[in-house]
């Protein structure tokens, strides 16, 4: 029988009325068994941190306990079992507050939970959680959970836990389990699956990407599943939004996790009808005998002022404020431990209003302590307001700084994790440790299409002509996945865009370490960039600080392209 899991999140903050919409939106046929939410991000961890140092009984998303006030009635009376890790840092709390709220409403809710992600504090962590599987998602499941709330778990261990569950796998399993890993995978942002953040969104109609639905995985007892949505939802499913998703956040061709370790270069993708998309032939391996553990502690703090510079002379009137701030860092004698300048031209000649004839010099600041970018900065920067260049301003006056976190990745022993199952009547029930593991290594790059016929008329355009690409964040890595989506198209990309090539396009790669991954069946191309984030996300050390956008500044820059693919 067919198992029918939805998504109604891919982010703390995503869509509210995303859970009606998904608990209600399906035609004849189509009934969800299964409702997931992905609520934890990097970020988000650090954020719940803060919250819980505030008050002991916080630590999980409250958005979602707010989405439960409708949605627990509309899954109980349609049958609908929901996963989440909205629990966070807190999930007995998340799953006490859900008991609470079924029955202020009358509802024979069984709530259960998953716990021993969390790890003893260490250097100074705000959290240390362990990316759990779905085993014990599955084990709350078979002992009749409506609800299943985890804290930290893989984003695919919430399609994993109820496909174990519901066709029975076992542990060892590995093809029928990394297909519901890639299935967790594709699901796991939302309507990124569904032609949100497209690269190629201008093929579509504007209306039908003005909200699109929540996507939808039919899972087949063999691990091969089809990626759909609600009829009659906004967006698209095909090939390339597919694609898109497989390669977010992704690297290499193995794809680990604590259930099996999925191999990518095994996927095929095939449209089957509109928006149904088949996903089969997925290889799997036995898991890494370690956990990825994500560390999110205070870095120290952090400040920022942007002078607007306009007209004329912008690079002296630059280098001026840029004197005179550090003269008074100087005279303070406090000067921030990073200082950080950005100078972004965002002026043109003989503009026609101000604001194009003007650009952004950005100064971030970063220092262990609150005073140096603190009062120290506000001072320097205010006093400017009458002896600096023509024409000074600001964005917005500094404040009195904040706090920033810093993203760690770490590996613990999976055997030294207490994976534990709290099921519906209190009982916990202990999760055992894969029977077998194998450690992670490169796959060998395969062989390669031989490249098209040398000496055609080329022509010079931007890459995202025929390219598309989607980028992200891990830690403070980056990644930036390329696809294209013929054959021909595909002979050029995997021979023309080397690593070199890679770091001429994107200087600001130039000095990092950058590794390409080839995935043919794919038709793409997935370069993983080492430290360009700094600290990760919440460091908040670049102008795009989760490289959403990396992948966009690829394609728009330009390439000599065979006529022939024009």
């Amino acid at each position: 029988m067919v198992l029918r899991i939805g998504n109604a999140s891919g982010f703390y903050g995503d869509r509210f009325d995303a859970v009606r919409e998904m608990l209600t939106g399906a035609g004849p046929g189509g009934e969800l068994h299964v409702l997931t939410g992905d609520y934890l991000a990097e970020l988000t961890m650090l954020i719940l941190g803060r919250d819980q140092l505030k008050d002991p009984a916080a630590g999980y998303a409250k958005t979602f306990l707010r989405q439960m006030e409708e949605g627990l009635g509309l899954a109980h009376e349609r049958g609908i079992r929901i996963v989440t890790n909205a629990g966070g840092l807190n999930p007995a709390g998340l799953a006490d507050a859900l008991r609470a709220l079924a029955a202020k409403l009358g509802l024979p809710v069984r709530v259960a939970h998953v716990e021993g992600d969390r790890l003893p504090a260490r250097d100074g962590a705000l959290a240390a959680n362990a990316y759990l599987g779905g085993a014990g998602i599955a084990a709350c499941l078979a002992a009749g959970a409506d609800v299943v709330v985890t804290g930290r778990v893989t984003d695919a261990a919430l399609v994993t836990g109820p496909a174990q569950w519901h066709f029975g796998w076992g542990p060892q399993e590995y093809d029928r389990l990394a297909g519901a890993v890639v299935a967790g995978h594709v699901l796991e942002c939302g309507t990124q699956a569904t032609g949100g953040n497209y690269a190629f969104f201008r093929d579509h109609d504007p209306a039908l990407l003005r909200r699109p639905g929540f996507p939808v995985a039919e899972l087949h007892d063999d691990g091969s599943c089809v990626i759909t949505k609600h009829p009659g939802t906004g967006g698209l499913v095909d090939v390339g939004t597919v694609t898109a998703q497989l390669l977010y956040e992704t690297a290499g061709a193995r794809y680990a996790g604590p259930d099996a370790t999925a191999r990518l270069d095994t996927v095929r993708l095939t449209q089957e009808a509109p928006d149904r998309v088949g996903i089969e032939g997925v290889r799997g391996e036995a898991p890494p005998p370690t956990l990825k553990a994500g560390l999110s502690r205070l870095g120290g703090f952090r400040n920022e002022v942007v002078f607007v510079l306009t007209g004329l002379d912008v690079e002296a009137k630059a280098a001026l404020v840029r004197d005179q701030i550090e003269d008074a860092f100087a005279r303070s004698g406090s000067r921030p431990a990073e200082v950080r300048w950005d100078l972004v031209r965002t002026d043109r000649a003989d503009a026609a209003t101000e604001e194009t004839a003007s650009a952004l010099l950005r100064l971030v600041v970063r220092d262990p302590g609150p005073e140096a970018v603190g009062r120290t900065l506000t001072g320097a920067a205010i006093e400017l307001a009458l002896a600096s260049y023509p024409g000074f301003h600001v964005t917005a006056p500094p404040g009195k700084g904040s706090p920033y976190g810093v993203f760690e990745t770490v590996y613990v022993d999976a055997a030294e994790v207490p994976h534990t199952a709290v099921l519906p009547d209190g009982t916990r029930q202990g999760i055992p440790v894969p029977p077998h593991t194998r450690e992670l290594e490169p796959v060998p790059e395969p062989e390669l299409p031989p490249p098209p016929a040398a000496g055609g008329p080329v022509r010079r355009v931007p890459l995202g002509r025929i390219a598309g690409a989607r980028s992200g964040d891990k830690g403070g890595d980056a990644n930036v996945g390329v696809w294209v989506r013929t054959e021909e198209e595909w002979r050029w990309l995997v021979h023309a865009l080397t690593v070199e090539r890679f770091r001429a396009l994107l200087p600001e790669t130039a000095d990092l370490p950058v590794v390409r991954h080839v995935l043919p069946n794919l038709r793409a191309l997935n370069f993983t960039v080492a430290g360009i984030l700094g600290e990760g996300v919440a460091s908040q050390a670049r102008f795009d600080p989760q490289a959403k956008a990396l992948g966009e500044w690829l394609r728009s820059r330009e390439i000599d392209v065979p006529e022939g693919l024009l």
